[in-house]
C-alpha cells in the first residue's frame, strides 16, 4: 500500500471509529498485536486495548475529532487533530464535570499490511485540566 492507501486508513479511524463510536471496525483497521505506546489506566494490550481507549473516550467526552492535517511518508502517517467534547462521564476515576473542552493533538501511527500497528501521540493535556476545571487556569490565560 502507499502513502494515500495509508492516509485513508488513519482518516477512517477517526470518521467512522472515533467520531462515529463504530468500535467494531477496529477489527479491520488495525493489526491483533496492535502497540499503543501512551496507554490510558486499564487500557488492555492490542486491538483489545485499542477498543477499551476509544470505549473510554466515547463514554467519557463524547469526544469528536477534526482532522487538521494528515502526513504520510512511508509506513508512517501523522495526524494532527482538534478535540471537542464535554466531560459527562467518568474518565480514569475522575467523576463528570459537564464542561465543554477544545483540545488540540497530534498522532503518528505506523501500519503494517495496510492496518494500524502502532501509536505514539501528544495531546495538550495541560488545556483539557484546565478546561475541565480540575486544575486552576494560568493568570492572565486566554479561556
Amino acid at each position: 500500500m502507499g502513502t494515500e492507501e495509508h492516509k485513508a486508513v488513519a482518516r477512517r479511524f477517526y470518521d467512522e471509529v472515533l467520531n462515529e463510536a463504530r468500535v467494531e471496525l477496529l477489527d479491520d483497521l488495525t493489526v491483533e498485536g496492535y502497540e499503543e505506546h501512551d496507554p490510558i489506566p486499564g487500557q488492555r494490550t492490542g486491538r483489545e486495548g485499542l477498543k477499551d481507549r476509544v470505549t473510554m473516550i466515547e463514554r467519557g467526552f463524547g469526544q469528536r475529532f477534526t482532522i487538521e492535517d494528515v502526513v504520510a511518508e512511508g509506513d508512517r502517517v501523522v495526524v494532527r487533530w482538534t478535540g471537542r467534547g464535554t466531560h459527562a462521564g467518568e474518565f480514569m476515576g475522575i467523576p463528570p464535570t459537564g464542561r465543554s473542552f477544545t483540545i488540540a493533538g497530534i498522532d503518528i501511527y505506523r501500519l503494517q499490511d495496510g492496518r494500524l500497528a502502532e501509536h505514539w501521540h501528544v495531546v495538550d493535556q495541560l488545556a483539557l485540566l484546565q478546561q475541565l476545571g480540575l486544575i486552576p487556569r494560568s493568570e492572565g490565560a486566554v479561556a
